[in-house]
């Protein structure tokens, strides 16, 4: 179940890499993901939530019972 979030973290990355706050503004990853920009394109702030719905599975007990969604 570890691994089941890895293929949205590595299309978040990618997407993120792409847009106007990794290129222009030199910002790190993190800070990126972090916040609500505009230079973040829409596509990428959707991979950010459903990232972070599926680290937020893998501590859910009913979750854990069942099994993760994985991507």
């Amino acid at each position: 179940m570890s691994k089941s979030c890895k293929g949205l973290a590595m299309e978040l990355v990618k997407c993120l890499s792409e847009s106007d706050c990794i290129k222009i503004e030199n910002r790190s990853y993190k800070d990126c993901a972090g916040e609500k920009s505009p230079s973040i394109p829409s596509e990428c702030v959707g991979l950010r939530e459903t990232y972070f719905n599926c680290k937020r599975g893998q501590v859910d007990m009913r979750a854990r019972i069942r099994g993760n969604k994985g991507y």
